[in-house]
């Protein structure tokens, strides 16, 4: 079994309690990630902190951002409604703006600060 360190960004999601949990089921020594950016479905949250304390993370962290200054998404902006059912060939209305790119950027500070050589992400295609 590996004892590599590992950071994995954790939401609360499917794709990422999936991907932690093949981290661990690969032996690596994982440290999760989340984020409060200002995301109206705060449930996420709670079950990210789950999940993680679940598949025994070595340590689990809670960044904030203020990413609802930015806009452009149902996620953070109250003037946009979140759509309740239907897919659409567009962009979703729940895209946040280089949410992923920021949340990386962080996931690589701190692996540095841990001396960790592999970040997890799991992500929804669209």
């Amino acid at each position: 079994m590996s004892t590599q360190k590992s950071v994995i960004l954790v939401s609360g999601g499917l794709d990422s309690a999936t991907t932690l949990a093949l981290a661990k089921s690969q032996g690596y020594a994982c440290y999760a990630l989340s984020f409060d950016y200002g995301q109206r479905h705060r449930v996420e949250l709670q079950a990210a902190r789950q999940i993680a304390e679940s598949l025994g993370v070595i340590e689990h962290k809670f960044i904030h951002l203020n990413l609802d200054n930015i806009g452009g998404s149902a996620l953070t902006d109250s003037q946009i409604q979140v759509p309740v059912s239907g897919l659409s060939k567009q962009i979703p209305v729940t895209y946040v703006p280089a949410r992923n790119s920021v949340f990386l950027t962080l996931a690589l500070a701190w692996a540095e600060v841990l001396s960790a050589y592999h970040l997890f992400i799991g992500v929804n295609a669209v």
